[in-house]
């Protein structure tokens, strides 16, 4: 099974970009930030009231997701560029908290060059 991640704010209004897909067409629920959600995992890159987190933060909440697609192996995920959009930061900055993503997860193209071989 596919599985769409996506940015979120830590508010869970999904009201934009990616975030407004996973909520339409892949099961995200309005009102919960993070986690998985039908068929839609969020990982919150704006706090609540819509601003961007600190990089350290998307980090911590990086490594949680990366921890559960590693328990899930029967999964695929497919990773959008988190951040990279709505939120201003730039795939140099976000790409490198992928680098130990498990192979069940389909990172953009762009980030590939960070995966730890």
């Amino acid at each position: 099974m596919k599985i769409f991640v996506f940015g979120s704010n830590l508010a869970g209004r999904h009201g934009a970009g990616a975030a407004l897909e996973a909520r339409r067409k892949y099961g995200a629920v309005y009102g919960v930030a993070e986690g998985l959600m039908g068929n839609a995992y969020g990982i919150a890159t704006k706090d609540r009231e819509l601003n961007p987190r600190p990089l350290v933060d998307i980090k911590k909440s990086v490594d949680v997701f990366l921890d559960f697609a590693r328990e899930t192996p029967d999964l695929t995920y497919e990773v959008t560029r988190i951040g990279c959009g709505l939120a201003g930061y730039k795939d140099a900055e976000i790409g490198p908290m992928f680098a130990s993503a498990p192979q069940n997860c389909v990172l953009p193209v762009n980030w590939e060059r960070y995966r730890a071989s």
